[in-house]
């Protein structure tokens, strides 16, 4: 099994000093290699991230008939999308990849019927269907959930219709949208998500022959079209791994530049660090994070955007395990995010869960000890608390990072951190 071992003597390790690139957003890369299903012929996605997913759901395009070909030298891939889809998504790709329901709202769209897997993915919490399959029959479309995949059909076609989401759920507005731009009639989306992700899926759509109003907004207008036309597109940057970067200054101490990211869409983040001692500057593709001194606690609230992201979290309790003073931690978003607190406790964090919060006091350093990635975030949070921990942390389960942080250990060591990606033994081994 593999881990990575980080090693900070005194837990104090050497303030990080550099520039790192983020680039594209897994978040929005694997969508719009979904969206592409929607247009026959060849679509060119640029800045693509080198991440194990982006091959996972190029594996699951081919299965339904397209061909992938994936550069990540280029950080490019272009996808054929033939004329006839296959519309049957296997459970031995889907299990590994939740992004991969987002192939469902396409194939109901071009195929009339679809037959998706459930899906996998992190450990964090329930992210339930059920609004993506309201939506979709709102649509005109039918559902069931049959040996574990998720049949839907579309016999007379897809149609025009208002539908209101019951919370601003990212990939509910995904699927609902995709399905819509080939739909019969104008159909409304009420209560959508707002993520940057979510206005760059719209932007390549748009670019593809859609016909979308209030991009941005809580409310999309879809104008249904009877044919997309394939694109090239680039994939906007990476909030979250931009906000990671902005977070390891914050444990760590030193100055890192951060390029390849928009500052705004980190606004609410940035802004905490700022207040809570760091000095922060913003550029149009970037922003820097310095901190010369032990940062104030500040207490954090997840919400779909514009508010605090779910997927910052964690970061946000290892960053207070270390601030001073106390913090209170509201996860609002998945429940199973807290799954993490009980690995930080064993960095010796003073950390108490009650339900969907938790309160964090400030210590001014961890200790080393063996902990384990649950997920793509607390495995990476956990090597940046690793970072204010006497001795040596190792963090098992390394794959979880692969799938989200390019080049991590690379990064991280270009800053100046002592770590390695090692070998170690299985859990049940130990």
């Amino acid at each position: 099994m593999e881990g990575f071992l980080v090693r900070s003597p005194g837990g104090q390790g050497r303030p990080l000093r550099g520039e790192v690139r983020v680039g594209g957003a897994k978040n929005s890369a694997l969508k719009l290699m979904a969206a592409s299903l929607l247009a026959p012929g060849t679509t060119t996605i640029t800045n693509l991230p080198d991440i194990l997913d982006v091959d996972v759901m190029a594996r699951l395009l081919d299965e339904l008939g397209c061909t992938t070909r994936v550069d990540h030298t280029r950080a490019v891939v272009e996808i054929d999308v033939p004329e006839e889809l296959a519309h049957h998504a296997p459970y031995q790709l889907v299990r590994r990849l939740r992004a991969s329901i987002s192939v469902l709202g396409p194939l109901l769209a071009r195929c009339g019927r679809a037959e998706v897997a459930l899906p996998g993915g992190d450990a964090i919490g329930s992210r339930g269907l059920d609004m993506h399959l309201e939506g979709l029959e709102r649509l005109g479309a039918e559902s069931r959930i049959e040996h574990g995949y998720v049949v839907a059909e579309a016999t007379a076609g897809l149609h025009g219709a208002e539908v209101g989401l019951e919370f601003p759920s990212v990939g509910a507005t995904e699927n609902i949208l995709l399905a819509a731009t080939l739909a019969d009639g104008t159909t409304v989306l009420d209560n959508v998500a707002r993520e940057p992700e979510i206005a760059d899926l719209c932007g390549m759509l748009v670019a593809m022959g859609a016909r979308i109003d209030g991009i941005g907004s809580g409310t999309l207008r879809v104008e249904g079209v009877r044919r997309l036309s394939p694109v090239e597109h680039a994939t906007v940057g990476d909030r979250i791994v931009g906000g990671t970067w902005a977070f390891a200054a914050a444990i760590a101490g030193g100055e890192v530049e951060v390029h390849g990211v928009d500052p705004a869409h980190l606004g609410i983040v940035l802004d905490k660090l700022d207040r809570a001692g760091a000095q922060v500057t913003r550029h149009e593709h970037g922003f820097g994070v310095r901190v010369e001194r032990r940062l104030r606690s500040f207490d954090v609230v997840t919400l779909p955007f514009p508010g605090f992201p779910t997927d910052l979290q964690p970061f946000a309790m290892a960053l207070a395990a270390v601030s001073d003073g106390t913090a209170m931690v509201t996860e609002n978003v998945f429940e199973a995010r807290f799954m993490f607190a009980q690995e930080l406790a064993r960095l010796g964090a003073d950390v108490h869960v009650d339900g969907h919060h938790a309160v964090v006091r400030g210590r001014p350093r961890l200790s080393g000890a063996e902990v384990v990635a649950h997920d793509i975030r607390a495995g990476a949070a956990l090597v940046l608390a690793g970072l204010a921990a006497e001795g040596e942390t190792t963090v098992a389960d390394s794959f979880h990072v692969d799938r989200g942080y390019p080049g991590f250990v690379e990064q991280l060591t270009g800053l100046g951190v002592d770590i390695e990606r090692v070998e170690l033994a299985d859990l049940d081994d130990r």
